[in-house]
């Protein structure tokens, strides 16, 4: 395959003026855009919320990284015969980012994206030469948005942390204090630690920078993998000392202190803070390694000669890897663009408002409605939570059905393992199982023990829609994506049922109970979760 990889036979004109390459490579630029569109449209609509307003920056500082190794990078071999593997990886990213399209998931397009953008380096440099820059492409990750279920398990987490700690702070101080799930109360004044709190607008920013930390400083490896490690604790404990102050201040001055802009103005020192605190760190292990070099030294923030490298990306070689590459994306992008518009399937079902408020014995009181903001975190286009009774049991079951048109553009399924605590439950145990019903069916559940104080209840929870009932939210979002594929179909829901677990009676009196009003559900969910 090297003996392919010789020089295109250009005319001598083009030749001279190092027309062939630049133009080969803004082709293959040009019709990468049609292929990622909708990458990059997700994108651009994730920058305009707080958590990843700082996107924008990413390629500009994926740019000065790359070019600052290029400097310092010995110069590229005059013949290069190792291009192909570069192309092979190409073919892969534009499976990836048409897959993406098909399934309409627009994190998968953005991930083929950023594998193009290093393709295209191995094809231009050889795969050698150009696998050293995988720093500043990788860098170009903190750009992207988490995928929503990633999102909310370490948002609601994050939350959870900061409440403790910030609540253990705020006791330090000898103001009383209890905390109910992400609920601070002061008495008079409740904080609600929202997911807005939670520390990710700083986390990301704060991790990029502290990848750019890494990178730049020159000192031991080691030194480099603790400034990058260290964003995540560092951002959480400054997150939670700054929910602390905003405790201690709402206590001694009143609830407008954390509100408006006291509460913007304290969340960017939190930021500020935070770099400040990796300098130090940085200046902290220099000094413990002996190292009495200035700071700015050490970090290597030279920029002479940036501008002569790009120079050196306008005098790419023509190559045929380089002319493969152009026409297969150009082709990738043609087949995308030209092929039909796939129908997304909208199965037909009931809205959850017709639910029957009689299962069998079960009767059910009026359904309730969520708070806004909860209803805006579920982010579900359906739900149904209403409390059913029976004269027959010494205790209700509430069941919550959230339905789901499409998990695939930016919204989905929360687990309830991760929402659960946020209401200040503590899951003590959770476990796979499968609940045996009265007529021999059985259905895949997660089983799981909730406990606050001295209450307990007992839960039961899977993830139904198309034919499928599943207890892993990771199986249920790789059977989403492959319906998606398959059938252009990826709507679902979540079912949970709840009972008490009343004191002095067994755990398996509260299964039969959640058992016995499953025997009823399970015939009529079809309805309203279609298969």
């Amino acid at each position: 395959m090297a003996s392919l990889d010789e020089e295109l036979k250009v005319g001598p004109a083009v030749r001279r003026a190092g027309f062939a390459g630049p133009a080969l490579f803004l082709l293959a630029a040009g019709t990468a855009i049609a292929v990622f569109w909708y990458g990059f449209f997700a994108l651009f609509a994730a920058w305009t919320l707080p958590e990843y307003s700082h996107g924008p920056l990413i390629p500009l500082l994926s740019l000065y990284l790359f070019l600052r190794q290029l400097r310092a990078a010995p110069p590229a071999p005059a013949v290069v015969n190792d291009r192909w593997p570069g192309v092979w990886l190409l073919v892969f990213t534009l499976a990836l980012g048409i897959l993406g399209n098909v399934a309409r998931i627009p994190d998968i397009v953005t991930y083929a994206m950023i594998l193009w953008f290093y393709a295209v380096l191995l094809i231009g440099f050889g795969a050698r030469y150009g696998a050293q820059f995988w720093p500043p492409v990788l860098h170009l990750v903190f750009m992207l948005p988490l995928p929503s279920f990633i999102y909310w398990k370490l948002s609601i987490t994050l939350q959870f942390i900061s409440s403790e700690i910030g609540v253990w702070l705020i006791r330090l101080l000898g103001i009383p204090v209890f905390l109910d799930g992400n609920i601070i109360d002061l008495g008079v004044y409740k904080l609600h630690v929202a997911e807005a709190c939670s520390g990710l607008r700083y986390l990301f920013p704060v991790m990029s920078f502290s990848y750019i930390f890494a990178v730049l400083y020159q000192g031991p490896t080691w030194h480099k993998a603790v400034l990058l490690l260290s964003a995540a604790p560092i951002t959480v404990l400054m997150n939670s000392f700054r929910i602390g102050v905003i405790g201690v201040m709402v206590d001694n001055y009143g609830i407008e202190h954390a509100e408006g802009f006291l509460h913007f103005f304290e969340g960017w020192v939190i930021f500020i803070s935070c770099v400040l605190i990796l300098f130090g760190l940085a200046r902290l292990m220099q000094r413990l390694a002996g190292d009495r070099r200035p700071l700015s030294e050490a970090l290597d923030l030279e920029f002479t000669g940036i501008g002569e490298q790009m120079g050196r990306i306008l005098k790419i070689g023509a190559s045929q890897a380089m002319l493969a590459a152009a026409i297969l994306t150009a082709g990738a992008a043609a087949a995308w663009h030209l092929s039909p518009d796939r129908e997304v399937v909208s199965p037909r079902r009931d809205g959850l408002v017709l639910f029957p408020r009689t299962l069998g014995e079960w009767r059910s009181g009026p359904a309730e409605i969520l708070d806004p903001n909860i209803e805006r975190v579920l982010g579900a286009d359906d739900y149904h939570a209403v409390t059913f009774s029976s004269p027959e049991e010494r205790a209700p079951v509430d069941l919550f059905i959230a339905y789901y048109n499409r998990q695939t553009e930016g919204s989905g399924i929360h687990s309830p393992e991760v929402c659960i605590p946020a209401g200040g439950w503590e899951m003590s145990r959770i476990q796979q199982t499968e609940a045996q019903l009265t007529d021999g069916r059985t259905v895949p559940v997660n089983r799981a023990v909730i406990q606050k104080g001295l209450s307990q209840q007992l839960v039961y929870y899977w993830f139904d829609g198309r034919g499928r009932r599943m207890t892993s939210d990771y199986v249920a979002k790789g059977m989403t994506l492959l319906d998606a594929v398959t059938r252009g179909r990826t709507d679902g829901s979540l079912v949970r049922v709840i009972t008490p677990i009343i004191p002095g009676e067994p755990e398996g009196e509260a299964d039969r109970r959640l058992r016995a009003l499953m025997d009823e559900l399970v015939d009529v969910l079809p309805r309203f979760v279609p298969n």
